[in-house]
């Protein structure tokens, strides 16, 4: 009995210890709203640390990306503590949003649960929004899909990347596949909102789409390799990714998305005859559909103008087409947004402009909706969604302006020019809540010009 309770008495520990080796390991496995104040940050290096240690290139790449900005850009702070935080107290629906916001725009605050972080003028840690440490300690996601910050992070000595056996003097390198996949983007540029509506589905329109069957992933556009070293100390590779992250942020990323040409259906006209002008627009360059991501806040639209030969400028309204749900796809002088008065404590507010484009023009778009059916700006309050007039990969859409020419056009050449637009933020919410104005200036896509002549 001696011998058995001896080795009863170091079997005992050893299952104490396997035990809690298994609660500790399935407590680690934690995603989504799970992991919240799973972590602290001390358990994560500054991505100023990997900067100045061995990664310099990488660092200074990432600093000038939206990664770096998730968190301390003018429009996510406005939009989180003037909007998000004030309505998540306000009504037991999107609470979890005050929270959940930080789970992809700052992720170490978050897992710390810093709820919510101070604001970015404070510099607290939470400032590194997206940072080195968040993506490469980042082994899986939790479920069959990728959304709403369902990754699973193991921070410690192993980092993962898109090579292993590499020697490095501040941690161990695990090659991982998950991190070269499309699903590990998926996990935030995919969102679901409180009441089930996918409001962000970049990860899942590229799935649906042309690209994803060619095996063409987010990285060969937003992370582009070229030859290079990932570590000043280390090899020199060909294919080293670049953390750019250029995107709907990025001027240069937008221009030239979509091809755009117009053309007459007559060549000579005069005053008094109608003339259709064709505008044929192709997506040739997003693997996903154009605007995504921020939906409820980008606004692509379609201007078209005439100008006759004594210069006299003439807006031509695009061509209804008659389809469910068009009157949100013309611009119109009229308002929306007017569950904004919840976080701003006026249940009579009366909302701001919808659009701010000149009425007519033709608007590529899919509008969120709150649940009392208006037209919402706040992805956490929508409960439907309008009709999808976005342009997918590889899609061309086809839209006509008919011009009724007056009867005092003077002869000679009529120009005809169609400009495609972008804004990050539609312009009245912008002025309403006081963003900067770069975050709602306005990009030119592409523009065609085509001329017929007016004879007498």
């Amino acid at each position: 009995m001696k011998g058995s309770s001896s080795s009863l008495g170091i079997v005992f520990p050893l299952i104490l210890v396997f035990f809690l080796g298994l609660v500790t390991s399935a407590s680690l496995q934690k995603a989504g709203d799970e992991a919240l104040g799973t972590r602290k940050y001390s358990d994560y290096q500054t991505p100023k640390f990997c900067g100045l240690q061995c990664h310099n290139d990488i660092y200074q790449q990432w600093k000038q990306s939206m990664m770096s900005q998730a968190y301390t850009h003018h429009w996510d702070e406005i939009e989180y503590f003037k909007l998000a935080v004030p309505h998540a107290e306000k009504d037991p629906v999107v609470a979890g949003v005050k929270a959940g916001c930080n789970g992809c725009h700052s992720p170490l605050a978050f897992l710390a649960g810093d709820v919510p972080p101070p604001h970015p003028s404070k510099g607290s840690r939470a400032n590194e929004s997206v940072s080195c440490e968040v993506c490469h300690t980042i082994t899986g996601f939790a479920g069959d899909v990728p959304y709403n910050f369902n990754w699973i992070s193991e921070p410690g000595k192993v980092k993962y990347g898109p090579r292993g056996g590499t020697i490095s003097p501040e941690h161990n390198t695990v090659k991982s596949e998950f991190l070269k996949t499309a699903e590990f983007c998926g996990t935030c540029h995919n969102e679901k909102s409180p009441y089930d509506v996918w409001v962000k589905s970049t990860h899942l329109e590229w799935k649906e789409g042309p690209y994803a069957r060619e095996g063409v992933r987010c990285h060969d556009c937003h992370m582009t390799y070229a030859p290079g070293k990932s570590a000043s100390m280390g090899k020199t590779y060909p294919d080293v990714r670049q953390h750019l992250f250029h995107g709907a942020h990025d001027p240069g990323k937008v221009k030239g998305t979509v091809e755009l040409r117009v053309h007459p259906d007559i060549n000579e006209a005069a005053p008094g005859d109608k003339v259709r002008f064709t505008i044929v627009l192709f997506n040739q360059k997003t693997g996903h559909k154009f605007p995504t991501g921020s939906v409820e806040d980008r606004i692509v639209w379609m201007h078209v103008e005439a100008v006759d030969a004594k210069g006299k400028v003439y807006h031509l309204p695009v061509d209804k087409k008659g389809f469910p749900g068009e009157e949100y796809t013309i611009a119109a002088d009229t308002l929306a947004y007017q569950d904004m008065g919840i976080a701003l404590g006026d249940p009579n507010f009366k909302g701001v402009q919808r659009d701010g484009v000149p009425a007519g023009n033709r608007i590529f778009r899919m509008p969120y909706f709150d649940p009392q059916g208006r037209m919402t700006i706040q992805q956490w309050n929508t409960k439907s969604l309008g009709v999808d007039y976005r342009i997918g990969p590889r899609e061309t859409k086809i839209e006509t302006c008919t011009f009724q020419l007056p009867d005092t056009i003077p002869p000679g050449p009529l120009t005809v020019t169609a400009v495609l637009n972008y804004q990050k933020l539609v312009k009245p919410v912008a002025d309403f809540l006081g963003v900067p104005p770069d975050e709602s200036e306005i990009i030119e896509v592409n523009r065609h010009s085509t001329t017929i002549k007016i004879v007498d």
